[in-house]
């Protein structure tokens, strides 16, 4: 996951503090020494205890998909092993304080797009029937129509209007909608045990 660093208009310099809480890593400020949480994203110790940095659309997937979706990318190129994330093992997070969705990757693969409202939001979470390790969390209500989203063959394709939908930015392809673009939402990937351990309160779609 990704987080912005500004909080109350100053811009946070975080470090990785070392240890694990509810295993995943903690990271802390320089300025305060507060300890703070990753996947919450909330200081967990210290003088900033309790306070939240906003969350930020970010990807698992790739580096094959990622690199054509966005060929322009500049990345560090240093050596290492392949990484043991696969994204079959995970579920998708969708978290708006308010209420949390959290996705088994595993039950989208064999059901589709979960569509579901989160916190009042309108979301689809979105596997390209395409390739096996590119997702996306969209708002589903475009103007005044409320969509919803299926999978057929390997395309996406809302109900309302028949539109097919770019399963990797949200573009409408053909259809009534082409050309309109569903708004990306923040989310997440993490394994389904520490999904568990995090948001225990959690809306768990079963598909």
């Amino acid at each position: 996951m990704v987080h912005r660093r500004e909080l109350d208009g100053k811009v946070l310099v975080l470090g990785n503090q070392g240890a694990l809480w509810g295993n995943a890593m903690t990271w802390f400020d320089h300025d305060t020494g507060s300890v703070w949480s990753q996947p919450l994203g909330e200081a967990i110790i210290g003088p900033r205890k309790g306070e939240r940095l906003q969350l930020m659309a970010s990807q698992l997937t790739s580096w094959k998909t990622w690199a054509t979706d966005y060929p322009g990318t500049v990345a560090l190129d240093a050596p290492g092993d392949e990484s043991r994330f696969k994204l079959a093992d995970m579920s998708i997070v969708v978290d708006f304080s308010d209420e949390v969705g959290v996705y088994p990757v595993s039950n989208l693969f064999e059901s589709g797009p979960a569509n579901d409202v989160i916190a009042g939001v309108p979301v689809a979470v979105v596997l390209d029937p395409k390739t096996t390790d590119r997702w996306r969390v969209f708002h589903r209500r475009l103007g005044d129509q409320l969509l919803t989203l299926s999978a057929v063959g390997d395309s996406i394709v809302d109900n309302e209007t028949g539109t097919k939908w770019d399963a990797a930015n949200g573009r409408g392809l053909s259809g009534p909608l082409e050309g309109e673009i569903l708004d990306t939402l923040p989310g997440f990937t993490s394994y389904q045990s520490d999904a568990r351990t995090f948001w225990p309160d959690a809306k768990y779609w079963e598909g």
